[in-house]
């Protein structure tokens, strides 16, 4: 029989009611415990290259169809320092570059969906990265991800008021005048290490309950629970590994994030395929 190219919004339709039954599925056995644990492999240095190798030859193989993909996130990214260089969210600036990094994985989704397609043989296409919304694990995506986005929230309400409470409530200048402040005050620097070692705790939270949780709920369907649980593990048994796995996404994010954000349109999904091959690195 000849497939025909459906009407978008019946398509659409379909993926969210298809959606809406795995989510009240994955609602009803939130808390079940009859899935086994998955097991941990012990990682080694190696394994981030390795992951990243991989990453970037599953960004070659789908170039054209990732950087569709991932265009609107360095776009709203773009909306959002506009609206962060008004002068009275320009302390937020930062905050809100480096919060990226927090909502990675739920960006990424699609990605690893691409990546697990592509390991089983097939040649995905951008529109296989949507079939996530059909995912018996979309429910307890779906949780995750709310609770990355509330982290995310929390971040940025925590980043205003420590600098409120180091640099007072004034609103600065010019961008320039804002960095001579930062860089060139006491109060400045010390914003820069309070804000600095808070913003570490919230990428610790975010790097623990997810660094293997969103790729094992799409692979296996586990629910959520089990899932942040065995995120926690892969860092509490590889700490090392995990923690240089973190700083190098990071670091990546700040690098892609200097030239008004367009760097992120590769940075994103190599990190994306990435982090699908660190997570069949970390879990037997």
């Amino acid at each position: 029989m000849a497939h025909t190219i459906g009407n978008p919004l019946s398509w659409t339709a379909q993926r969210l009611s298809g959606a809406g039954h795995h989510l009240a599925a994955a609602s009803r056995a939130l808390g079940s415990q009859d899935i086994a644990e998955p097991q941990i492999r012990r990682l080694e240095m190696s394994d981030i290259g390795a992951a990243l190798r991989a990453g970037w030859e599953d960004f070659e193989a789908c170039r054209s169809d990732v950087m569709f993909l991932v265009l609107v996130y360095p776009v709203a990214g773009l909306l959002l320092m506009g609206i962060g260089l008004q002068m009275a969210l320009l302390p937020l600036l930062f905050p809100l570059i480096s919060g990226f990094a927090i909502l990675g994985p739920v960006a990424a989704v699609g990605l690893y969906e691409m990546s697990r397609q592509r390991e089983r043989g097939e040649a995905p296409r951008w529109g296989h990265a949507f079939a996530v919304l059909g995912s018996p694990g979309f429910g307890a995506m779906l949780i995750m991800g709310l609770y990355l986005a509330a982290l995310f929230v929390v971040w940025m309400l925590t980043a205003a008021e420590i600098h409120a409470a180091i640099m007072g409530p004034a609103v600065p200048e010019s961008l320039g005048a804002f960095a001579a402040q930062v860089f060139t005050t006491a109060g400045g620097w010390a914003l820069i290490v309070i804000g600095g070692g808070v913003g570490f705790l919230f990428a610790l939270m975010a790097l623990a309950t997810s660094v293997v949780s969103f790729p094992l709920v799409l692979d296996r369907h586990v629910g959520a629970p089990l899932a942040v649980a065995t995120s926690i593990r892969v860092l509490r048994e590889n700490p090392r590994v995990v923690l240089s796995w973190g700083a190098l996404i990071a670091a990546m994010m700040v690098l892609a994030a200097i030239p008004l954000l367009l760097g992120l349109i590769v940075v994103l999904p190599v990190l994306g395929h990435a982090s699908w091959h660190f997570y069949r690195r970390a879990v037997v």
